[in-house]
């Protein structure tokens, strides 16, 4: 029953792919068309959904093998990563339980977001979503969890800007995006440190090395897998980026933060709890953080006055729980932990909105006169203790400093000892400048200024630039004549307009593509 895994990811892609190219083509648009979509996306999860129930039955059963290879799918020099998914464990009950709760959410959310301009839309990306977390669970090697790692993220930042037309939802999408890249950062560098020190990315084997690997060498491959899973759940220092992700329409919030996405990282550590007990400093780090995230939680959460902002702080305070069990080694505890709060959180996100009628006559509860009388703890609590401000000043501003100085390094040192435009002013060449020059004055000597530097390396391009000049309009402009003038500038303007359109970002992208391809098939 093995071969089943691979299509409890595929079957969600498909979906995906069948609204997003009918809404292209314009197959697919309008409010007529939403029953269309929404049978599409709800068929192919649900189906998607029996089949990891069918997986896990047979997992029960002893049936399967474990590990299913559907074929190789990079091979470079020693590195060999072969399209794998893992089939028995705890993957397979994870991925049963998160099938259910999309399947339940993809039918919930067709009379809520019916009517809304952004219907189709919204399915294709919960569909691309369901592939994507269904692949990071049930890959077997780092690689493929990756892929599904950063496609969680990338629709988590679209559906968190599904009303994109609102200032505030595109700006916390953008916040909360960029958060992650830094998980995304450790988890590039846990598999590169993998390869490097142990030869392999798949998670079994790389579970079964750890035996053999020196505790230093294990740590610092743990680590860099820790801080991913910190950051995708939501722990300290990144915390405040939850409440910001709540955003979002109801549903998306209860599959992504709710019940889901928000549980990868506790998931990740679980996965690799072999490797991860053979590090103390890691253990330790996971105990640490866990704690003080459900303490911040807690606090933070007694003072909010909406229930998304309430109940985020109670996922993240849960979910640092959940890190606090693992640091203490109770893995089995963690894992029961994770399955019974996506459940329980998916409901509450969920019924979010009706949350008071349901509390109608219901008062609440009064926290201890101890915390209440804590005046500077209550004002640090409605400032979420300022970890927002704090990360603006150390990291945030500090690196959008640098960007600004390496982007002027470049234009003003990269750039003119490269020969490529530069300034504001994009003087092209010296070709352009002459024109411009006898436009303005009628004399026959000519001094071309081809560029101006200060300091030792400065003057030393500026030496060896105006050399070129001097010989370009000796030997070149004057030697062929002054028509050329006009020609050698159109042609000029025509190689900066080709060189900006190349530049695109798109274009890029497909460039770099294209060499990654060249060099996989090399």
């Amino acid at each position: 029953m093995d071969f089943l895994v691979v299509f409890i990811p595929l079957l969600p892609f498909i979906a995906a792919a069948i609204i997003g190219f009918g809404y292209l083509f314009n197959r697919i648009d309008g409010v007529q068309s939403e029953r269309i979509t929404a049978v599409i996306a709800k068929s192919t999860i649900t189906l998607s959904c029996l089949l990891a129930i069918a997986l896990l039955a047979a997992d029960l059963m002893a049936m399967n093998s474990g590990i299913f290879i559907v074929g190789q799918w990079l091979s470079s020099g020693s590195l060999s990563i072969k399209l794998n998914f893992i089939s028995t464990g705890f993957s397979v009950i994870v991925a049963a339980l998160f099938s259910i709760i999309l399947a339940v959410i993809t039918h919930f959310s067709m009379n809520y977001i019916h009517s809304e301009a952004g219907f189709h839309r919204f399915y294709f990306v919960l569909s691309l979503f369901s592939s994507g977390m269904l692949l990071l669970i049930l890959s077997g090697n780092a690689a493929g969890t990756f892929i599904g790692w950063e496609i969680a993220g990338l629709c988590s930042y679209l559906l968190i800007s599904f009303a994109y037309d609102r200032p505030v939802a595109a700006i916390n999408a953008t916040r909360v995006f960029v958060t992650n890249r830094i998980g995304d950062a450790g988890f590039i560098l846990g598999i590169a440190l993998s390869f490097y020190f142990s030869g392999t990315i798949d998670w079994v084997r790389l579970n079964e090395i750890s035996e053999t690997l020196a505790t230093p060498t294990v740590t610092v491959i743990s680590l860099a897998f820790v801080i991913a899973a910190i950051a995708k759940s939501a722990q300290l220092p990144f915390t405040p980026w939850l409440a910001r992700a709540m955003e979002g329409p109801t549903p998306s919030s209860a599959v992504f933060y709710g019940a889901v996405m928000i549980h990868s990282g506790v998931f990740l550590v679980i996965l690799l709890h072999p490797l991860i007990e053979k590090a103390p400093l890691t253990m330790a780090l996971l105990v640490v953080v866990g704690l003080f995230t459900a303490i911040y939680s807690f606090i933070v959460g007694l003072t909010q006055t909406d229930v998304k902002s309430s109940v985020c702080f109670a996922i993240s305070g849960q979910l640092g729980l959940m890190f606090l069990e693992c640091g203490l080694g109770l893995w089995e505890l963690a894992t029961w932990h994770l399955c019974a709060h996506a459940i329980v959180r998916c409901y509450q996100v969920l019924t979010a909105p009706s949350f008071l009628f349901y509390v109608h006559r219901n008062p609440m509860r009064l926290i201890t006169p101890y915390i209440a009388n804590k005046r500077w703890l209550y004002i640090a609590s409605l400032q979420r203790f300022w970890l927002d401000p704090i990360a603006d000043r150390t990291l945030v501003r500090p690196i959008n400093g640098l960007g600004h100085d390496l982007d002027r390094f470049d234009k003003n040192i990269i750039d003119r000892a490269m020969g490529a435009p530069v300034s504001t002013n994009y003087t092209i060449s010296s070709l352009t400048q002459l024109e411009k020059n006898l436009d303005k004055k009628a004399q026959h000597e000519i001094q071309v200024e081809f560029v101006r530097g200060s300091g030792m390396v400065g003057k030393l391009f500026e030496w060896i630039a105006n050399i070129m000049s001097w010989f370009e309009d000796r030997l070149v402009l004057r030697g062929i004549g002054m028509d050329m003038v006009g020609i050698g500038s159109k042609l000029g303007q025509a190689a900066i307009t080709f060189e900006q359109f190349i530049l695109k970002p798109r274009y890029l992208v497909l460039f770099v593509f294209i060499v990654l391809m060249i060099a996989a098939s090399i």
